[in-house]
């Protein structure tokens, strides 16, 4: 059911309607509660991370009707993921619907190929798409799914014509990537609003393994204050070039002073989590503030560094007792739970540690990670 809306009685504040409620939607609640903005999120279950702490209704993203009248009851959509139909999406504008960011924005956060046309002016590794392997000549190669991957997943270090076979086998086409090998990662994340006024927090480092984010260290302390400065107005331009209204991810490889674009993604992003807590302004708020047009907020950080670490499932079920024995260890910690469903691998939390020594918030992190995932067990 609907819940009645009547934007007399919101006397001004407006209505933020969010596709999704997964944690980027849980993580949004309290931003929009001390602005004055109502959330209404559509989720797939009940018991969507998000659903569980906001006003939301269920039903399938992938439903024109039902987005439709879901859009009937917001002053603006946005998305916390990027799996809903283009169709879908443009249904909606065509409505008369405010959807920020657009679909000729959000297409390049769920269409590889089409995203590395549009920023062929862009440092990136080599590309081409391909139906067959026979069109590859050089090994190894970056494999990746053209839309829906994420994580790890829809991306494949290939080494062979025989390996790549196999994967064209269910997933064709694909797009096909020089291996680039590179010094660290970096993501910058970067929000522009409808009139243009646009921001970047500094440039922040992530930490892979098994191609999922574990560790982000803010200011990223691999690259040259001159490769900083460089990957911010890289991320400024490439929002312009998109005309992206909200916060997006913009993710890259450092090999040297050089840097190649590796992906976009149109929303709040896990690079992004440290600046809850670490920046004057977070991600999450800043979306908000972005999609509704209201000026932007401060990027700067509260303090010199500022490391964050993904909580993976693992053995142990009850994330409940293990944060109790880490935060009277270490009352600095702060702890976001998702209240996910605890699978191994899932992200289904982070810790973040802001301060001024960076080897005892790395220690202190990596030691809340591997505690809460099981890993150790003091």
């Amino acid at each position: 059911m609907f819940a009645i809306y009547d934007k007399q009685m919101k006397q001004g504040f407006p209505r933020v309607g969010v596709v999704g409620a997964g944690q980027l939607a849980r993580m949004m609640v309290a931003p929009a509660a001390a602005l004055g903005i109502d959330l209404l999120l559509f989720a797939q279950s009940e018991s969507d991370s998000g659903a569980q702490i906001c006003e939301h209704v269920v039903g399938d993203y992938r439903d024109s009707a039902a987005l439709l009248q879901f859009a009937a009851s917001v002053d603006v959509i946005t998305f916390e993921h990027e799996l809903v139909p283009l169709s879908v999406i443009r249904a909606l504008e065509s409505a008369g619907h405010v959807v920020r960011p657009s679909s000729s924005t959000f297409i390049y956060s769920q269409d590889k190929a089409k995203m590395r046309e549009r920023l062929s002016a862009f440092s990136a590794p080599k590309w081409q798409v391909i139906t067959k392997a026979s069109e590859v000549k050089d090994f190894p190669i970056i494999a990746k799914a053209i839309s829906g991957g994420y994580d790890g997943r829809g991306v494949w270090k290939v080494e062979s014509e025989k390996d790549l076979a196999e994967i064209l086998s269910h997933t064709a086409p694909l797009l096909i990537e020089e291996l680039i090998n590179f010094d660290c990662e970096i993501a910058v994340m970067v929000a522009r609003s409808p009139h243009g006024q646009a921001a970047t927090w500094a440039p922040t480092q992530t930490v892979q393994e098994d191609g999922i984010c574990t560790m982000t260290i803010t200011p990223a302390q691999e690259i040259s204050e001159d490769v900083a400065l460089q990957a911010q107005q890289i991320a400024l331009a490439i929002a312009e070039e998109v005309s992206l209204i909200g916060v997006m991810a913009v993710e890259m490889f450092v090999q040297g002073e050089k840097l190649f674009i590796n992906e976009l993604a149109m929303r709040p992003h896990n690079s992004g989590h440290w600046s809850i807590d670490g920046a004057v302004t977070s991600q999450f708020e800043q979306h908000l503030r972005a999609v509704l047009d209201l000026p932007l907020g401060d990027t700067a950080l509260k303090s010199a560094y500022v490391v964050m670490g993904n909580i993976l499932g693992g053995e142990k079920a009850d994330m409940y007792r293990p944060y109790l024995h880490l935060m009277a260890r270490n009352p600095d910690l702060k702890v976001h739970q998702y209240r996910k469903e605890v699978r191994k691998g899932r992200k289904i939390g982070h810790v973040t540690m802001v301060g001024e020594n960076l080897l005892q918030l790395v220690e202190d992190v990596q030691h809340a990670r591997d505690y809460m995932s099981g890993a150790i067990d003091e």
